[in-house]
């Protein structure tokens, strides 16, 4: 059953722009965001909630894990691409997920010029990635505020704090 999800909801980038055409033609208001997805905790939930109810579908890119040791360092993704998508393909605001391989989700959103491209609430308008095409073709670009307190660092760190201190073994 978890394999259809995934299944389902992982397309390539030509296939997710075949899906965009198709629901551009029906007047749908698609939402484009991205991100790694390592360690999906409350604050990545919250956020894609929010995101998807800035329009009718909701596409996610997510950073393959060559493009996370690019981003991240070698010792990132925690969590392998295959296993972060099917995590993400299991939230029900998540209509479509896409894998991308460069160090920015730049390509992606020329292909797909979503009508709405939201980043999360650490990014300036003026530093998110794509803001420029999706503006020059009439879309909007929204920061979503990030759930105080929850991150994948703080995990990593609350983490590191309590295998130094011997409450667990690594």
């Amino acid at each position: 059953m978890a394999l259809n999800v995934l299944q389902n909801k992982l397309k390539s980038l030509a296939e997710l722009k075949q899906i965009r055409d198709q629901l551009r033609k029906a007047g749908k208001k698609v939402v484009f965001t991205n991100g790694v997805f390592d360690l999906l905790h409350r604050g990545h939930v919250e956020y894609l909630e929010q995101a998807r109810a800035l329009g009718d579908v909701l596409l996610v890119g997510i950073n393959s894990d060559a493009s996370v040791k690019l981003v991240k360092g070698d010792w990132r993704p925690l969590v392998n691409q295959e296993d972060r998508a099917m995590v993400l393909a299991g939230l029900s605001a998540v209509d479509y997920i896409c894998y991308f391989d460069e160090e920015t989700p730049q390509n992606i959103i020329s292909t797909l010029l979503p009508d709405v491209l939201v980043k999360g609430g650490d990014y300036t308008i003026d530093k998110i990635v794509g803001r420029d095409v999706v503006e020059a073709h009439g879309g909007q670009v929204v920061t979503i505020a990030l759930t105080p307190g929850i991150s994948t660092s703080e995990l990593l760190k609350r983490m590191a704090r309590l295998i130094k201190q011997g409450k667990i073994s690594a």
